[in-house]
């Protein structure tokens, strides 16, 4: 008599679970990001550190040149 009680008790809590949710509905498309201040401030010093680095990539091969053209007793000069 001692384990019918909480057995009935268990069986009823068993039987009252809810229903789950639905998912939402995917909408068909994505929506287009939103640009904010605070992305855009952060990009901006990116983007310019990027311009640069190509004029220093650049900078540096023509030192590179220079000096492998000092070595070798060549002019570094492009002839027109």
């Amino acid at each position: 008599m001692r384990l019918l009680l909480p057995l009935l008790l268990l069986a009823s809590l068993t039987a009252c679970k809810p229903e789950p949710p639905e998912p939402p509905a995917v909408p068909a498309e994505r929506p287009e990001p939103q640009a904010t201040e605070l992305r855009d401030a952060i990009q901006a010093p990116q983007d310019k550190a990027r311009a640069v680095q190509g004029t220093l990539n650049a900078a540096a091969a023509q030192q590179r040149r220079d000096i492998d053209a000092a070595e070798s007793g060549e002019s570094a000069e492009p002839n027109p």
